[in-house]
C-alpha cells in the first residue's frame, strides 16, 4: 500500500505531466505543496471522527476523492483568475472565498497551490470553523481567511470568485445567495459530476450564455467530473 506522500506526489505528477498550467504553478514547489497537502490530509484525519469533515476514513479515498479532485481543474480556476485580472480596474487580485467550505475543499489545495491569491473559507458550523483556523495555523497558510458565518451574511458584492463542493445542488434560490457575495463581473466555479446531471439542475439558465460546463480529470478516479462556471450578468 502506498504512503499517503506518495500518492500525493504521484497524482500531482499526472497532474502535472497532462497540464501545462499546473506543471508551471507547481513544479518550482512541487516539494512544498506535497509536504503541506500530506500535513492537511493529516489533520483531517485526525478531526474527521469528531467534526465529520469528509464521508471517508480511507486515506486512498481522501487524497483522490477529495484532494486531488481539489486540484485538478487549477488550469480552469486560473485561466477565470487571469479573466478577472485582466478586466479589474485597479489590477488588484482577485478575491477568492471558497462557500461552505467544510474542511476546507476544495480552498485549502488550491491556496497551497496558488500561494499568491488571497482565499477565505466561509463555513457556518463553528467546530468545522475552529478545524479550518486551527489548519490554516499548523499549515502556516498567510493567503487564508477563515469566517464563521453564512454566505447569505458575509458582506455584499465582495469576491470575484466563489467556489464550493459538495454543496447544494444548484438553482435558482442558491445562485441568488451566491451571487448576492459576487463583486461586479463575479463568477461562480462549482465542483460537479455528471453532465447529464449538471443539465438538470441548471435548466432554469435555459440557452442564457451565462453557463459552462468544464470537463477535468481526476488522477486515478474514472468518474465524469466537471467545473460549472456561472457569470454574473
Amino acid at each position: 500500500m502506498k504512503s499517503s506522500t506518495d500518492l500525493l506526489c504521484e497524482g500531482i505528477d499526472l497532474l502535472r505531466q497532462k497540464d501545462g498550467e499546473i506543471e508551471r504553478l507547481i513544479t518550482p514547489r512541487k516539494d512544498e505543496c506535497v509536504s503541506l497537502l500530506d500535513r492537511y490530509v493529516k489533520e483531517i484525519e485526525l478531526f474527521n471522527e469528531a467534526y465529520g469533515l469528509v464521508g471517508t476514513n480511507d486515506t486512498e479515498e481522501l487524497i483522490i476523492k477529495h484532494i486531488l479532485d481539489s486540484l485538478a481543474p487549477l488550469r480552469i480556476i486560473s485561466r477565470l483568475l487571469k479573466e478577472l485580472c485582466a478586466i479589474s480596474a485597479d489590477g488588484s487580485l482577485p478575491q477568492i472565498a471558497d462557500a461552505g467550505s467544510g474542511a476546507g475543499l476544495p480552498g485549502i489545495p488550491l491556496a497551497i497551490a496558488m500561494p499568491h491569491c488571497n482565499f477565505t473559507l466561509i463555513e457556518r458550523m463553528g467546530r468545522r470553523a475552529g478545524f479550518l483556523w486551527n489548519t490554516k495555523a499548523a499549515l502556516g497558510l498567510s493567503n487564508v481567511t477563515v469566517e464563521e458565518g453564512e454566505l447569505e451574511k458575509t458582506a455584499p458584492k465582495r469576491f470575484n470568485l466563489i467556489t464550493f463542493r459538495a454543496f447544494k445542488p444548484l438553482d435558482a434560490k442558491l445562485l441568488k445567495t451566491l451571487f448576492a457575495a459576487c463583486a461586479e463581473g463575479g463568477v461562480i466555479a462549482a465542483y460537479k459530476g455528471r453532465r447529464e446531471k449538471i443539465e438538470q439542475e441548471v435548466s432554469f439558465l435555459k440557452d442564457s450564455g451565462r453557463w459552462e460546463a468544464a470537463p477535468y480529470n481526476v488522477p486515478f478516479l474514472e468518474e465524469e467530473r466537471h467545473l460549472v462556471i456561472i457569470k454574473l450578468l
